[in-house]
């Protein structure tokens, strides 16, 4: 059940980054002239790391269940 919360906040930040793009007329955050020290990316970088090893920090759990 815990999985879900990772999985949710990497939907909700993932939508704040595409919608960020949007706004600024871009397809990918490599082309902004915001790129580093980006909060927004960031901060779905560490969600995708997050909903990978379950918030656990460290290691990723590749496998499926």
């Amino acid at each position: 059940m815990q999985e879900n919360i990772y999985e949710e906040e990497l939907d909700k930040k993932l939508d704040e980054l595409k919608s960020c793009q949007s706004q600024n007329n871009l397809d990918s955050c490599l082309k902004c002239i915001k790129l580093i020290g980006c909060e927004i990316r960031k901060s779905y970088v560490d969600s995708v790391y997050k909903s990978m090893n379950n918030g656990k920090g460290g290691f990723f759990n590749f496998e499926t269940e």
